[in-house]
Formats: structure tokens, C-alpha cells, sequence
């Protein structure tokens, strides 16, 4: 979206402070099954939304974390641990930019999916997983069954 200062005009070939460009974002919430180990406390968190009654995977969230955020909502996670993935459609066979392939998943601690969080995100890709997907806070107001795939 372009914004300008009422009264501005357009100059050719100069940048001024009158015009503005801002993204849009989509943005909803997810619930948090899992978290990938590098990083300092973890990397990334794994993120989905149920169809029916299950979890369906959709990104891996690296950004939009300060350092402290993440220590912040470390020790919430690490009572969350299983040994067991909530996601009902991992591994995915074929390696992608969004994708999570057995491989992947040997570097991931696995959580009960009883946490939800806010994401912001660019936009769906084909095959259902998020596009430059961003941390944007926890939510405590929603259960995580509730959470399905907006359009």
C-alpha cells in the first residue's frame, strides 16, 4: 500500500518524506507443536492449525523474535515436551523451501499442542504452508482446538 501527505506531490526522480510504502500482512493464529533444537534457547518454532481433528503442519516461524521473547516463552514450551509429534501429516516427502522431511524432524523437540500462537505471514503457498512467516505474540484466549485454517 502507498501513502501520502495530503497536499504532496509526485516530483520524477526524488524521494521525499510525503510518500510512504507499507506491506500487508495476513496474520492469524497457530498453535505451537514443536520448536527446532539450534539456537539459543531453540531456532524456530513449528507451527499448524487443525482440519477436523487434526494438526496439520504449516511453517517453521524463525523471525520476529527478540532474544528475550524467546527465553520468555522457553520454560512455557519445555513443560510442553513429548517424545511424540502432534503433527498429523509429517514427514513431508518431498523437500521444499517450507517444508519439514524426516531428516529435518531429527533436529526438533516435540510439544503437546495446548499453546497458541499469533503469526504473521505474507501469504498461503500451494501446497499449504506459510510464506515468510513472523512471531507476532503469544495468545492466551484462544484453545488450540479452535484454531483452523483462515483464507
Amino acid at each position: 500500500m502507498i501513502a501520502k501527505r495530503k497536499g504532496s506531490i509526485y516530483e520524477p526522480g526524488k524521494r521525499s518524506g510525503a510518500w510512504l510504502k507499507y506491506k500487508i500482512h495476513k496474520s492469524q493464529e497457530f498453535v505451537i507443536g514443536g520448536y527446532t533444537l539450534s539456537g539459543n534457547p531453540f531456532d524456530a518454532l513449528i507451527v499448524g492449525c487443525y482440519e477436523g481433528s487434526k494438526l496439520k503442519y504449516v511453517a517453521k516461524v524463525r523471525a520476529g523474535f527478540v532474544p528475550h521473547m524467546r527465553w520468555a516463552i522457553f520454560p512455557l514450551l519445555q513443560q510442553l515436551v513429548t517424545d511424540k509429534c502432534p503433527f498429523s501429516d509429517l514427514p513431508e516427502k518431498r523437500r521444499t523451501l517450507y517444508s519439514l522431511t524426516r531428516d529435518e524432524m531429527q533436529n526438533c523437540q516435540w510439544l503437546k499442542p495446548l499453546v497458541v500462537a499469533q503469526i504473521e505471514f505474507q501469504e498461503w503457498t500451494p501446497d499449504g504452508h506459510l510464506r515468510h512467516a513472523s512471531f507476532a505474540g503469544m495468545r492466551d484466549d484462544k484453545e488450540p482446538t479452535e484454531i483452523r485454517r483462515e483464507c
